[in-house]
């Protein structure tokens, strides 16, 4: 099964880079999601409850970066396990692109699934995957948002501080650029646990 989508992001490559690199704003983003965890250099751990329609379960599911191309790409291996509701495996690539009102998020999956949740019609899974995938970027265009303003209002306070403590040292300023790691991957991943 194939899986593709893209969605413009009101916020730089960049800074779109940074907010998919931080795991607490994955994890408050990604529908019920309970765990985000590294477990070695470009490998993750991910856990969440998810139901569509009958089915009900705890997926549980490792991710494998590679390919990191900071800010713009990255390919990724995952696999997931949710007991009798189902399991999967593939590959996702995830591509971010500098659009003129910020940026385009563009993923594709290729997966193979089983268990209960494949034997669910393609209607409901497509039409779960949809809210799903709509319910993850509502949020995280929120959490977004809100820390690049917040970061900004942080970089001119800092600025000023620093104007008004000397006029004969340059303004520092403040960088609140992170890398964590967990990638663009996770959300791609994420999408796939929640929809397969």
């Amino acid at each position: 099964m194939d899986m593709q989508a893209s969605r413009s992001l009101a916020i730089t490559q960049q800074q779109a880079w940074e907010a998919l690199n931080d795991p607490a704003i994955l994890k408050a983003c990604i529908p019920g999601c309970d765990k985000l965890e590294s477990t070695g250099e470009n490998q993750f751990v991910v856990g969440m409850a998810l139901k569509i329609g009958p089915v009900s379960a705890k997926f549980s599911g490792k991710i494998q970066l590679a390919d990191l191309n900071p800010p713009a790409s990255y390919t990724l291996s995952f696999e997931g396990q949710g007991g009798v509701a189902g399991f999967g495996k593939g590959t996702a690539s995830v591509t971010l692109v500098p659009i003129e009102a910020g940026c385009e998020l563009q993923y594709t999956v290729h997966a193979q699934v089983g268990g209960k949740i494949a034997q669910l019609g393609q209607r409901l899974i497509d039409g779960a995957a949809k809210s799903l995938a709509e319910d993850f970027f509502k949020r995280f265009d929120a959490a977004a948002a809100e820390r690049f303003a917040a970061g900004a209002a942080e970089a001119d306070t800092g600025a000023a501080a620093d104007a008004a403590s000397t006029d004969a040292a340059p303004a520092l300023g403040s960088s609140n650029a992170w890398r964590w790691g967990v990638g663009a991957a996770v959300l791609a991943a994420a999408v796939w646990l929640l929809t397969r």
